[in-house]
């Protein structure tokens, strides 16, 4: 029995639709009924918020494109501006269904011209009898602009007198959006996480199509167990689950095991994983990169860091430790000598070197505050993580830290 319906939309229709959001079936039948018929005036503005990678903007994109419903998606990162996001939807507007594409944006300088140019717009594509959406991604990025942006935003239904729905997409609360003179109240729709299972369902549906559903699927059940307690990121499991798939076919390959010999080919993988985990955010190292790792060192080898404390290390952050770690250990007059490219020669001295600690950026005890709390010129800290640690964590930046510390000159 399908869980999407509606009178409006083919059964087919839905069904697809229904296949291609999976885990996200309620948040969809909510929209559909939200939307109503193509004709018939939807609410002014609907606010839909939720963790990254919880399927917001895919659930909009996927619906809207499956319905073919008119529409716009602009991001609001890229249009960082009150103009460039006008002239944007401006712009995908007037070329929705035109045969003749414009080359260029329409100059819009206030929202009294975007709603007179939007009235045009409609009328021109022939879309006064049904309504449009006008999705705006990462919504928050609107209480940098203007003050009457979002309240007009909200209300834009109103102004222009058409029917038009706003959709906000966010990862932060309505609460932090309402300006405190108060504004039209969008209809709120909130995205929950997805859960182990709903993660097992969505990326097993991803098998390739040389092996079984069930061979993939065993796959995934490691790969979660490994990974779910510290990596809850669809994208990222869904590139971690691409990367290490070959690792966990070698035995396969080489016909040492069955796709059913579930535990053989755990042992293959399981230091494979656990090694992993040292780049569980894959926004910092590449497909090369990480094939380049493994050949440099033995499986399972995880030298001076513990696979936990690695990961909870964003990749900015593991630039700031080892800045600091250079401040906390080099001789102050040695900046020079390792920093600019002419320097003067510098003569070694005795160096008392520093006693280390391995403690688990502040709170995570891997800087202390040292001197007083009351300094004007704000606070010092000193990097307390020992040598083997913070060259862990340089080698997952590819940063040779040896070549910049004054006890190895």
């Amino acid at each position: 029995m399908p869980i999407l319906q509606h009178p409006a939309y083919p059964p087919a229709t839905l069904l697809c639709l229904e296949s291609l959001v999976p885990c996200r079936e309620s948040q969809v039948s909510t929209l559909l009924s939200i939307f109503g018929e193509r004709q018939q005036l939807s609410f002014p503005s609907i606010f839909i918020y939720g963790h990254t990678s919880s399927g917001k903007t895919y659930v909009m994109k996927t619906l809207l494109n499956t319905l073919q419903l008119p529409h716009v998606f602009v991001n609001c990162v890229e249009f960082f501006t009150s103009r460039l996001l006008l002239e944007e939807i401006l712009f995908q507007l007037q070329n929705y269904s035109s045969e003749t594409k414009q080359a260029s944006h329409v100059p819009c300088d206030t929202f009294n011209d975007f709603v007179r140019l939007l009235k045009q717009a409609l009328a021109s594509q022939n879309l006064q009898d049904q309504t449009v959406y006008v999705v705006l991604d990462r919504a928050e990025q609107l209480r940098e602009m203007e003050a009457n942006i979002l309240p007009a935003f909200l209300r834009l239904q109103e102004l222009t007198d058409r029917n038009v729905t706003v959709i906000l997409l966010s990862e932060i609360v309505w609460e932090m959006f309402r300006p405190n003179t108060g504004c039209f109240e969008p209809f709120v729709l909130y995205f929950p996480d997805y859960s182990i299972g709903h993660l097992q369902k969505i990326l097993s549906q991803n098998h390739p199509p040389e092996y079984s559903a069930d061979f993939y699927s065993a796959y995934i059940n490691i790969l979660l167990g490994v990974f779910y307690m510290v990596c809850r990121d669809l994208k990222e499991l869904q590139h971690l689950a691409a990367l290490n798939f070959s690792k966990y076919c070698e035995p396969v390959v080489r016909r040492e095991a069955k796709e059913r010999d579930t535990r053989k080919l755990w042992k293959n993988i399981e230091p494979h994983l656990k090694k992993a985990m040292q780049t569980v955010y894959l926004r910092e190292i590449s497909s090369s990169q990480w094939e380049r790792l493994q050949s440099e060192e033995e499986p399972g080898q995880i030298k001076g860091l513990s696979a936990h404390a690695h990961v909870e290390l964003p990749y900015y952050s593991k630039f700031l430790l080892i800045a600091a770690y250079l401040a906390s250990y080099n001789p102050v007059r040695t900046d020079k000598r390792f920093f600019l490219k002419h320097h003067g020669k510098i003569k070694k001295t005795n160096f008392m070197k520093k006693h280390e600690k391995i403690t688990s950026l502040v709170t995570l005890q891997l800087l202390s505050v040292v001197g007083n709390n009351d300094q004007l010129d704000g606070p010092r800290y000193k990097c307390t993580v020992s040598l083997d640690f913070i060259r862990a964590i340089a080698r997952t930046v590819n940063f040779d830290i040896i070549k910049y510390l004054y006890d190895f000159l």
